[in-house]
């Protein structure tokens, strides 16, 4: 676009009075709307771990009229300045305009279309039940899902069967939301989900905090009445229920085991805390202690003639220990280096307690609830006000945030080089793939924009949880662009020759880079690590599509910034 020749005679003298235009066109920052919906991820652990950076603030430009208020000409010159203003956001606009157009062109000669066409691409390789999940989840139906709002298993109830509302945490990660979550879907008692923020991670509204003073989570109204603690929720589901498969057993030496399980689940809950928190001692003291319960409680499991800890059926004792348990295997690994989980073969201390996760893996309650090392790993920090590394845990702190390669990095290591079994009940590496695809394509205008904090502003107030951000502003310049990105990304998940998508890639860097600079390209880039330090197990998706959407990230940028 040409200018007349006096506007470029009137900016000349403006400029020297202004700060006006003094940045490039695609590194101003357009006044962004902040993202309602919340993709995030977990909190921060360690001075170690690495903290991406998650945008940057740009300084705001001193307004034209400024230079006018002294000035009895100022409503003339004001507008003259408005006008000049006008001027150079209509040669932005072109410009962007230009540069989409550009974009189009390259994602249209390697067939990439619109987001349409992704899912219309995606059904044709999904499985029945892939293609029915937005149905089911509307509907309440299907296999369990975070993203269902209503749970009513299948077509034998309807929402009047509803009883209960249980309230539980956005973030899907919970640990007294956890037990609760599994005894509801293992009983398979129709609910209703309310969602609510942990402390860390933004407000809670305050029709909750009417019911729920403490603002403690979960809560429970079960026909009428409200239970606001998971173990007071748990038994009334069993009172309430009689019919539902009971998880409390029957035979009074039964019940009793499972009492003395009870406390010596709360005794290993003593002994992890201890060790977590603390730096140990140079004698080891926190940690033979650790060691000590953590035998005892293999000793338990090894004494069971079947899975579980009381047998062969899964039960209330089961589901107190998991909420801890998961947790302790990801937080010793990544904070102390203890090994307590390990892949399918391999040799451990601990065989029966990997039995009892192995039979506790065949549960879909389980399966829905499930989340990963990386997610745990910096969730627990912030809510338990910190926990300390030892001396050797670096190299288990990188693998689990995706820094080694094969942990985040194409192609991916099986189970993280060793240290995270891969979860094999949820399918083989393509429909993990098309998992992956299919939440980004269902929730891409959101996604984009969610992504696009990246570029964008840090928001106030903060919240314990660093990666949390409820109040960030995305950058809506760079939305067009991490859409074009997020489009490549999702076509090479679901192509099986991946070369002309590769270089889709490196012509929409090339174009990015003559149009807007580095800085252009380091926005983008930014967006895409900001989206995938935040993807959450389970809220978003399960682990196998988390490493899957993550490692793409990874490539996605690299290809960018090569």
């Amino acid at each position: 676009m040409r200018f007349p020749p006096y506007c470029y005679l009137l900016l000349f003298r403006f400029l020297s009075s202004s700060t006006a235009f003094s940045e490039p066109p695609f590194s101003l920052r357009h006044l962004p709307a902040t993202v309602s919906a919340e993709t995030t991820a977990p909190s921060a652990p360690s001075a170690s771990a690495p903290l991406h950076r998650r945008g940057r603030s740009r300084t705001a430009s001193t307004s034209t009229t400024s230079v006018f208020e002294t000035n009895p000409l100022k409503s003339l010159f004001g507008n003259v300045a408005s006008s000049i203003s006008n001027i150079q956001q209509m040669g932005m606009n072109q410009q962007s305009s230009e540069l989409q157009a550009l974009i189009a062109q390259v994602l249209a000669s390697h067939n990439i279309g619109s987001w349409d066409d992704i899912r219309s691409a995606l059904r044709a390789k999904q499985t029945p039940e892939e293609t029915n999940f937005r149905d089911n989840l509307s509907k309440g139906y299907g296999k369990a899902s975070p993203l269902h709002k209503l749970r009513l298993f299948d077509e034998s109830n309807d929402e009047n069967d509803v009883r209960v509302i249980f309230y539980r945490d956005s973030a899907s990660w919970c640990p007294y939301c956890h037990k609760v979550w599994m005894a509801l879907e293992e009983k398979r008692i129709p609910y209703r989900v309310e969602k609510i923020n942990m402390r860390c991670y933004g407000d809670k509204p305050a029709s909750f905090l009417r019911m729920q003073p403490s603002g403690n989570i979960p809560v429970a109204i079960i026909d009428g009445v409200t239970y606001n603690q998971s173990n007071d929720i748990m038994y009334a589901l069993e009172k309430q229920f009689p019919d539902h498969k009971p998880l409390i057993p029957n035979d009074p030496k039964q019940r009793m085991k499972a009492q003395e399980l009870l406390r010596l689940e709360r005794t290993l809950f003593s002994a992890w805390m201890s060790w977590l928190t603390s730096r140990d001692s140079p004698n080891g003291r926190l940690r033979d202690n650790f060691v000590s319960v953590l035998n005892m409680v293999e000793a338990e499991l090894s004494s069971t003639k079947g899975g579980f800890f009381l047998g062969e059926n899964v039960s209330l004792v089961d589901f107190m220990f998991m909420p801890f348990l998961e947790r302790m295997c990801a937080s010793m690994l990544y904070f102390k280096g203890f090994l307590m989980r390990v892949a399918p073969g391999e040799r451990t201390n601990y065989p029966a307690l990997n039995r009892w996760f192995d039979a506790m893996d065949t549960l879909e309650s389980y399966q829905l609830t499930k989340s990963d090392y990386y997610t745990h790993c910096w969730d627990l920090p912030p809510q338990l006000g910190g926990c300390v590394p030892e001396a050797g845990s670096q190299p288990f702190q990188n693998a689990i945030n995706g820094i080694e390669s094969g942990s985040w990095h194409l192609p991916l290591s099986p189970n993280n080089n060793g240290l995270e079994p891969d979860w094999a009940w949820a399918g083989d590496e393509d429909a993990a793939k098309r998992e992956a695809v299919e939440r980004m394509s269902a929730n891409h205008e959101a996604i984009v924009a969610f992504a696009s904090r990246g570029a964008g502003r840090s928001g106030f107030p903060r919240y314990g949880a660093p990666l949390a951000d409820p109040n960030a502003v995305s950058n809506e310049s760079v939305q067009p662009y991490v859409d074009a990105a997020l489009k490549i990304l999702a076509q090479k998940m679901l192509e099986t020759d991946k070369n002309s998508v590769d270089e889709a890639m490196k012509e929409l860097a090339s174009v990015l880079k003559r149009a807007g600079g580095d800085e252009l390209v380091e926005d983008v880039a930014l967006s895409l690590a900001y989206l995938r330090d935040r993807v959450g197990v389970p809220r978003d998706m399960r682990l196998p599509a988390a490493r899957q959407l993550r490692a793409h990230l990874n490539w996605a940028r690299y290809h960018l910034m090569m």
